[in-house]
């Protein structure tokens, strides 16, 4: 969250850092251990995300960084394993934290554990995945972007560029954000003149198997013009996809990693819709502070919203550089 969102950040927290202990510069490592300042403040952050995603080390920098900025200890954990998660969660509540940082892809699976934190006197505040369900669990807060209306900002690009059919590549099973994107997406492209709209699954984990399940269904039916994904990481894998299909299909993505800005820049990649992650690790820690000191919240029961925004060749070298910070 550089430039002014980050300035905007600080400001918010400025009386508190007056009185903000000093902190001491821990590094984390993408899994777990204390990644923020110390300080009489503990705040927990746990994700769905994988140690070493590119998008995920981007969320766990902006925590780490508000910590250092904020004089609290943050610590971050991940699992993408929904039941862990929640375990992960329920350790935290026994550890008694301040306050709990978490992403619910699967808010079913999540609900008794976050559900069990806030009743604990535990403040909780949701991000990137199931904002619609953090109220209701009881968080004070969601910071993230809408997955309708970042799918629909897709779509309408998709068909602007002149899409005629479109292939959306789900890459995990049970992630309601994902199918949100897909289904904002096809909504907007035919509102915009968009053709058809179809969509595959495949597996994070298994990158040769989403790139064989790419080519076959670009192979199966050459009249898809444009593929749409919805992580950095697969969409490298249907550029080589469409190179070994031989076609000529456009691909557009969702989330900005090293490989996603370089096809930005040749042209393999026409865009990717940024979510602005840096800003998720870093704006819950800052509104967790404000409401242990001082019951403020932020929001007024709305999500605050990190995205979308698209990244293209007009604005990819600048991104670059702060992509290249680790902070887009």
């Amino acid at each position: 969250m550089p430039g002014p969102k980050r300035l905007l950040a600080l400001a918010m927290a400025a009386p508190l850092l007056l009185a903000a202990c000093s902190s001491d510069d821990n590094k984390g490592d993408g899994s777990g251990g204390d990644s923020g300042g110390k300080g009489d403040l503990s705040f927990s952050v746990v994700t769905h995300g994988s140690a070493g995603d590119a998008f995920w080390d981007v969320v766990q920098n902006g925590a780490k960084a508000a910590g250092d900025d904020l004089g609290v200890s943050v610590d971050y954990q991940s699992d993408g394993d929904p039941q862990r998660q929640a375990q992960l969660i329920d350790a935290a509540v026994n550890q008694k934290v301040d306050g709990i940082v978490v992403s619910m892809a699967n808010p079913d699976a999540l609900q008794d554990s976050v559900e069990a934190a806030v009743a604990a006197g535990i403040p909780v505040v949701t991000i990137n995945s199931g904002g619609e369900r953090s109220a209701e669990f009881g968080a004070i807060g969601h910071v993230g972007q809408d997955e309708t209306i970042a799918g629909q900002g897709a779509g309408q690009r998709l068909a602007q560029d002149g899409a005629k059919k479109v292939l959306c590549v789900i890459h995990e099973a049970g992630n309601i954000g994902l199918d949100q994107r897909c289904s904002g997406a096809s909504k907007a492209f035919a509102t915009n003149g968009g053709g058809g709209f179809t969509t595959t699954q495949v597996d994070i984990n298994d990158l040769q198997g989403a790139q064989s399940t790419i080519t076959s269904q670009l192979q199966s039916n050459p009249d898809i013009d444009a593929v749409l994904t919805l992580n950095s990481s697969i969409a490298a894998v249907a550029v080589a996809a469409a190179e070994d299909a031989g076609s000529k299909t456009k691909v557009a993505t969702f989330d900005l990693n090293e490989d996603v800005i370089n096809g930005i820049k040749d042209g393999s990649i026409s865009f990717a819709v940024d979510q602005q992650q840096y800003e998720q690790g870093y704006l819950p820690i800052v509104m967790l502070k404000l409401y242990a000191e001082n019951l403020n919240t932020v929001g007024g029961g709305q999500p605050v919203l990190t995205g979308p925004g698209i990244v293209d060749s007009d604005n990819v070298d600048e991104i670059a550089d702060l992509a290249s910070a680790g902070t887009r």
